[in-house]
């Protein structure tokens, strides 16, 4: 990973679905860890690690700060952002933005992703295809 904490490790776009808006007529709060969700998997798929796997990830903490309302339709950016590498664990960013203000993001997230074994779900060292996001390049 650049040690360019301004640059995000990975970004993707997602559309707002009509039935993401809730009856006040904006994204509804739970989409939004549906979003860090994606975003996640489309990372991990264009990283190239495995869907099934003897250790996979698993997200141990989430949250999220709402800075503004989002509204159909638009078109979201999740910008990724990884950080503080552990023995099995690191932290995730995400910051959402629209296309309508690419420059203002409407929320903040983060989660802690710990690596664990398929067969006892215990944590176990980060792989070297992961631990390398860490590593300068």
């Amino acid at each position: 990973m650049s040690n360019d904490i301004n640059k995000p490790f990975y970004s993707c776009e997602i559309p707002v679905r009509w039935g993401d808006m809730d009856a006040y007529g904006h994204v509804n709060n739970t989409l939004y860890f549906r979003y860090f969700e994606e975003a996640r998997f489309q990372w991990m798929l264009d990283k190239g690690l495995p869907l099934k796997s003897d250790t996979h990830p698993v997200v141990v903490t989430i949250g999220c700060t709402f800075m503004r309302p989002i509204f159909h339709p638009e078109l979201l950016r999740i910008d990724v952002f990884l950080s503080e590498p552990g023995r099995s664990s690191f932290m995730v960013k995400y910051l959402v933005y629209t296309q309508s203000q690419p420059d203002t993001p409407a929320a903040e997230g983060y989660s802690k992703v710990v690596w664990v074994s398929a067969a006892d779900g215990k944590s176990v060292p980060l792989p070297d295809n992961v631990r390398c996001w860490f590593d300068p390049q």
